[in-house]
């Protein structure tokens, strides 16, 4: 399983390069809303603090896990860039397997 965390941080990198890969095209596209849908599973833990950890939940998994309850969750985005407030405009080549 993966952080929550761990994903939006990952998307983040994703988008930072397409928009700095972007910046000399002459054609661009400005980034709107980004969703996402995970299954999601919950883990309390009083180690250290009370803490909740969300953890998202790899699809075709090797069953190794015992009873897990998972939700099912959209996350919508709404990207901007830091310095001026604004959607980001992004452009690049397409990769194997992206929509």
């Amino acid at each position: 399983m993966i952080e929550l965390s761990d994903v939006i941080r990952d998307l983040r990198a994703q988008l930072e390069q397409a928009v700095a890969e972007g910046a000399d095209q002459a054609i661009q596209f400005e980034l709107g809303e980004v969703e996402l849908e995970v299954s999601l599973a919950l883990e309390r833990s009083a180690e250290g603090g009370a803490r909740v950890r969300f953890w998202v939940v790899e699809l075709g998994g090797d069953g190794k896990r015992g009873h897990t309850d998972t939700q099912r969750i959209r996350l919508t985005l709404q990207p901007r860039m830091a310095a001026t407030g604004r959607p980001p405009t992004v452009s690049g080549q397409s990769r194997r397997g992206e929509r």
